[in-house]
């Protein structure tokens, strides 16, 4: 009896397919969303001559990874769709590709048991067996509002310079969805540094990146107790921690900026300026470090110090939070790590943040992620320091091994900061950067997941030593 190969293949897909976990999904998702855009993006419809298929797929994953580093001007090198597409990219990846991979693959496998929800649950980072589909839909409601606001604010008082109405419109909603999207996308090669005095676009941006940087769950939880905020207590621990975590690092990257730019060269141009200007250009460059990766003012070794430069690589690696559209470690992971430092010194055995013990397979978590993000980056600048295998072009100038380094924090925490090394950097180069900026979007928990999930949980007890620490 013969069998149909091409049935069998089909029926081997499948069965491969129904297989996958949800870390394992997303993965596959994720790569195959990027390769299809990649070829949708390098078509004539969407992008000029000056375009070619790696271009685009440098620009698409860097859109989906919601990073914003790039190759290209979306302004001169893609036509009106393909600026539509790349916005389009930008919605996928930031409000969630963890969220609707998993939300697509309750309807690509059709199975909803417990064990299932669950599963996705913890890959959208909810906690318990809550639906995907509310939660999406709030996500998506939530993330509508917002950013239709700040189009109309931006419209209206921001972008006043652009006379064309259309053109304005358009400018006011990319913007907007990229900074809430925590992209850094621009249309223009020089980001934003032209508005470096507009109060309006500056705030407008600053708060879309916040928006999104602290996640729907913050969000929700201070829209519930909108009437009641007054008492913090009535808003959950997470929400809490987020909050004040954000506001201490903001505050703390503003004056470390204003100190390290002050004392440091005098050609950078900081020290021309007055009180007022610097203080936008800090509190702004402060906010966009963490996750968004737009600039006002120019971005080099020669505008910034190295002290400078240094606090920025400190703000990227930490991010933004968890469930937001940012990339790092999350500013709970750093909370927590905060919070076992304190108690080492003090002597405790329990990790407590704000009269809450924190359990020890948390702590865990956060060490783990901390520890693994940065091997990768401490990889990835390895990589890029090896010369000819991932160096700059012949003929470019050489970059220093911190700026080697801060283009890597930017690429794996989703930043999309620029000193001008990434368009210098030759294609093994660029391939170095495409992969941080997957793995640090992905999470470095959830990719380990994919890898080992079929993997089998030991159950045997080992006994207990101490060790010198």
């Amino acid at each position: 009896m013969s069998t149909n190969p091409v049935g069998s293949r089909l029926a081997g897909l499948r069965r491969w397919r129904q297989q996958l976990t949800v870390p394992q999904f997303t993965v596959v998702t994720g790569a195959l969303v990027i390769l299809g855009g990649t070829f949708v993006l390098a078509s004539p419809l969407c992008s000029s001559d000056d375009v070619g298929l790696w271009q685009a797929l440098f620009t698409v994953a860097s859109a989906i990874t919601v990073t914003g580093l790039s190759i290209i001007v979306v302004e001169r090198d893609l036509t009106l769709l393909g600026q539509v597409v790349l916005a389009g990219l930008i919605i996928t990846g930031g409000l969630g590709l963890m969220a609707i991979t998993t939300f697509l693959q309750g309807f690509v496998q059709g199975r909803s048991g417990l064990r299932q929800r669950l599963d996705k649950g913890r890959a959208l980072d909810e906690f318990g067996v809550g639906g995907i589909g509310p939660t999406f839909h709030s996500i998506l409601l939530t993330a509508t509002c917002v950013m239709g606001l700040g189009t109309v604010v931006l419209y209206a008082f921001g972008f006043t310079d652009i006379d064309n109405p259309l053109r304005r419109l358009w400018a006011s909603m990319f913007h907007v969805i990229s900074a809430y999207n925590n992209a850094g996308f621009g249309l223009w090669a020089n980001s934003l540094e032209r508005y470096r005095d507009n109060t309006v676009v500056n705030a407008v941006i600053a708060v879309m990146i916040v928006f999104g940087g602290i996640g729907w769950r913050v969000v929700n939880d201070l829209w519930v107790n909108r009437l009641r905020l007054q008492r913090l207590r009535r808003l959950s621990l997470h929400t809490r921690l987020v909050i004040r975590t954000t506001v201490a690092l903001i505050l703390l990257g503003c004056i470390g900026l204003l100190v390290t730019e002050n004392f440091g060269y005098e050609a950078n141009g900081m020290g021309a300026l007055s009180i007022v200007q610097q203080l936008r250009i800090t509190l702004f460059q402060s906010i966009t470090t963490r996750t968004a990766g737009f600039n006002t003012i120019p971005l080099s070794s020669d505008t910034i110090t190295d002290a400078g430069l240094l606090l920025m690589i400190v703000l990227m690696f930490i991010g933004a939070s968890p469930g937001g559209t940012g990339g790092g470690v999350k500013t709970t992971t750093f909370a927590i790590l905060m919070g076992a430092t304190r108690s080492t010194l003090e002597g405790r055995h329990d990790v407590l943040l704000h009269r809450r013990v924190i359990p020890a397979a948390t702590v865990l978590r956060a060490v783990g992620v901390t520890l693994a993000s940065l091997l990768f980056v401490v990889l990835m600048a390895l990589l890029l320091g090896i010369g000819v295998t991932a160096g700059e072009r012949p003929g470019y100038a050489d970059y220093s091994f911190l700026e080697k380094l801060f283009t890597c924090v930017s690429a794996f925490g989703t930043v999309g900061l620029d000193l001008g090394l990434t368009a210098n950097l030759n294609r093994w180069g660029q391939l170095v950067l495409m992969v941080g900026m997957f793995v640090g979007r992905i999470g470095i928990l959830l990719l380990l997941s994919a890898v080992y999930a079929h993997r089998p949980q030991q159950r045997v007890g080992y006994p207990r030593e101490d060790l010198y620490v």
